[in-house]
C-alpha cells in the first residue's frame, strides 16, 4: 500500500490539493457521500447538500452493508518530511469516531476496496510484475491470480462478487471464471507504456445492476460504459475545466459522477434516466 499511493501521488508538495478524491458511495436511503480530500459531504435524497465529517483527507470511502461510512485522514509534515494518517468510521446514526489512532507512515494491511464477505483487496507493486492481494477478516494474505499487470490504479469490489480495475487504460475484471481484459487503451491508442505523465488517465472504476462497467477516463474529461459484450459507450461529458474522476449509478438507474476542476475544486452531477443533469 505504501509504494501504490507514493506511485498515485506526483509528488510532496502537491499531493494534498493537486491529486483528487475517487469517493463516492450512496447509502440504503439513498443519501450520497463523497470526498473532496478536505472533508466529507453528503447530499441526501432532498437533494440538500451538506458537510457531515470536516477536516479529513481521504481519497476513498467504503459503505458497509449497515450504512457505516469508512474512510482515513492523511497527511503529510512538511518540518520532519514524515507522513501520517488514522483510520475513522461514521457510523448510520451519525457518530465519528477513530476505529485507528494517529499513525506514522501510510496505512498497510488495510484497504477500502472490499467484498460482500469482508475480503480488502489492494495492489501488490513491490515489483514489476504487479498483482492483486486479498486479505480475509483472520487476516490471511493471497494473490487473487498469478497475472501480472502494469501499472494497477483504483480498484472495485462489485456486489457479484467481482473485483473491477484499471491497469493503466485497460479495463480488467477478476471473478471465479478467472481474469478478464474488459476494454483495453480506453484513453488513447497511441499509449502503448505507462509513464509518470500519463498514468492518471483512468481514475474511478464502478458498475451497475445489469453488469455494465463504468469508469471515469479522466484524460479525455468522459465516462465510459461497457456492456458485457465488451461495447464502448461513451455516456457522460464534461467540459472543461472539469474532469470525473469517480462514480456510481444508484438502483433506480441515475448516473451520480464526482468531478475534480483544474483548480482543485469539486462537484457532483447526477444525470437522470432521461438525461436530465443536475450540479451539486
Amino acid at each position: 500500500m505504501k509504494t501504490l499511493l507514493i506511485i498515485l501521488f506526483s509528488s510532496l508538495a502537491s499531493i494534498l490539493s493537486a491529486h483528487p478524491g475517487v469517493g463516492i458511495v450512496m447509502d440504503s436511503k439513498s443519501n450520497v457521500f463523497y470526498t473532496d480530500t478536505e472533508r466529507v459531504l453528503k447530499i441526501d435524497a432532498s437533494g440538500r447538500k451538506s458537510v457531515v465529517i470536516p477536516n479529513v483527507h481521504t481519497h476513498e470511502l467504503f459503505l458497509d452493508a449497515n450504512d457505516n461510512l469508512f474512510g482515513e485522514h492523511l497527511w503529510y509534515e512538511g518540518a520532519n518530511n514524515k507522513w501520517g494518517h488514522y483510520l475513522w468510521r461514521y457510523s448510520a446514526n451519525g457518530r465519528f469516531e477513530k476505529i485507528k489512532p494517529n499513525t506514522e507512515g501510510f496505512r498497510e494491511d488495510y484497504s477500502y476496496v472490499r467484498d460482500h464477505l469482508g475480503n480488502m483487496f489492494w495492489a501488490n507493486r513491490d515489483k514489476d510484475c504487479q498483482q492483486v492481494i486479498q486479505m480475509d477478516a483472520l487476516k490471511n494474505k493471497k494473490k487473487v491470480s498469478d497475472d501480472c499487470f502494469e501499472n494497477i490504479r483504483w480498484m472495485y469490489a462489485s456486489s457479484k462478487g467481482e473485483l473491477l480495475f484499471a491497469d493503466f487504460q485497460d479495463i480488467v475484471k477478476i471473478d471465479r471464471d478467472g481474469v478478464k481484459k474488459v476494454a483495453r487503451q480506453i484513453a488513447n491508442k497511441q499509449w502503448t507504456k505507462s509513464t509518470v505523465e500519463n498514468q492518471n488517465a483512468v481514475f474511478g472504476v464502478w458498475d451497475d445492476a445489469a453488469g455494465n462497467i463504468y469508469t471515469a477516463v479522466a484524460s479525455n474529461r468522459v465516462v465510459k460504459k461497457f456492456d458485457q459484450t465488451g461495447k464502448e459507450e461513451i455516456v457522460f461529458r464534461t467540459p472543461v475545466p472539469w474532469t470525473p474522476t469517480g462514480g456510481l449509478v444508484s438502483p433506480s438507474g441515475e448516473l451520480w459522477i464526482l468531478e475534480c476542476s483544474d483548480t482543485n475544486a469539486v462537484r457532483v452531477e447526477k444525470i437522470s434516466k432521461d438525461n436530465k443533469r443536475v450540479v451539486y
